[in-house]
């Protein structure tokens, strides 16, 4: 089974439109912040923006110089945090040019950020409460869900350990009762490990990474990872050979990456709730 994200992303997509022409409230407001002249960033921000004006979500996009300072970004989070119908606020990652990333996401007020990386969001994912969940493992969840795949009792292997895909998810499927592997650069006997796999997340952006030989028969292979090879997105899995031994499989690009975009568009329509709860 071929996993197709921008089917169940179209879905959401639809359904979000729905609910803020008949919510009751004002439009959803985002702002988008980018850093610099980097051109995949750029193509990311015209996606999320896309996603938005189908959504009903009007959105602004602020783009700061490479020349700002870390202490420069964080006032202006600060500013845009004092706005009252700005429901949601994201800075597209990574950030280069040598500012302090973590101290510029920590600068968004936790009920306005909507890629669900503040502490307190992170927070709330650890002990399964309510909350902005951080965009990509929040669709990878319902990516699974649409498709009737569980995790309760099944065995995950998670290779990458990032803020924004391997931690998140890992608490995320801990907290739906299935036993997770979390594995990174220092894991040792990582094809032995990945092998055990019900379900195997790769987020490590190691082009073709994963043999069929490593995958267990039948398993869901969920591939995050996407990188420019050849002039070709790639991504950590060896596509063609593992889709002939998984029993389900994303592809990339067409995988995660649309549900990504969706569900920050859910976490608008939720953070305006948040902030103006009836």
């Amino acid at each position: 089974m071929i996993l197709c994200g921008k089917t169940v992303a179209d879905k959401i997509i639809k359904q979000t439109a729905i609910y803020t022409r008949n919510s009751g409230y004002p439009p959803p407001r985002l702002s988008i912040v980018s850093i610099g002249d980097d051109e995949a960033s750029k193509v990311y921000v015209t996606q999320k923006m896309k996603a938005a004006a189908k959504c009903g979500i009007e959105c602004d996009h602020y783009s700061l110089p490479s020349t700002v300072t870390t202490q420069e970004v964080v006032a202006h989070i600060h500013a845009l945090n004092n706005i009252p119908d700005i429901n949601g606020i994201i800075v597209q990652l990574p950030i280069m040019y040598g500012l302090d990333q973590n101290a510029i996401i920590q600068a968004i007020d936790p009920k306005k950020d909507v890629d669900g990386l503040t502490y307190e969001n992170m927070g709330k994912v650890s002990y399964g409460e309510d909350g902005l969940y951080p965009c990509t493992a929040a669709g990878i969840m319902r990516l699974l869900g649409e498709n009737g795949i569980t995790v309760e009792g099944k065995r995950v292997v998670i290779v990458g350990r990032s803020p924004l895909v391997g931690k998140p998810l890992a608490m995320m499927m801990t907290n739906d009762n299935a036993t997770v592997t979390l594995c990174h650069s220092k894991t040792k006997k990582l094809a032995s490990i990945i092998k055990t796999a019900d379900i195997l997340v790769v987020a490590v952006g190691d082009p073709l990474l994963i043999k069929a030989n490593m995958v267990k028969k039948g398993a869901t292979v969920i591939d995050v990872g996407i990188t420019r090879v050849n002039g070709k997105l790639t991504g950590d899995v060896d596509f063609e050979n593992v889709k002939e031994v998984a029993g389900a499989i994303t592809p990339v690009p067409g995988g995660v990456g649309p549900m990504t975009v969706a569900l920050l568009m859910t976490n608008v329509v939720n953070a305006q709730y948040i902030q103006n709860p009836r």
